[in-house]
């Protein structure tokens, strides 16, 4: 099974969540998904690649006080990961 660096939904770095990860129907730790993105093998919101890009962006100029075109260069990705695919 393939281990990924960072969520195949936002971009998140998987070792920066804090839950270690999304889960899957039978409980087990997603490899592929952080916790915000995927609870219970279900996606946590229903939304585009672009809507998602949005929402990341929004997330570190709120949350994390990053600067906007900061924020922009590192969701630029988001529409790469397999999730959108």
């Amino acid at each position: 099974m393939k281990k990924y660096k960072a969520c195949q939904s936002c971009g998140m770095p998987l070792s920066k969540d804090e839950l270690d990860g999304g889960t899957e129907k039978d409980g087990s730790k997603s490899t592929k998904y952080c916790s915000h993105c995927y609870i219970n093998g279900e996606f946590t919101q229903n939304i585009t690649a672009i809507e998602m890009q949005k929402f990341v962006q929004n997330h570190m100029v709120e949350n994390m006080k990053m600067p906007k075109f900061i924020a922009k260069f590192f969701s630029r990705g988001i529409p790469k990961l397999e999730r959108w695919k």
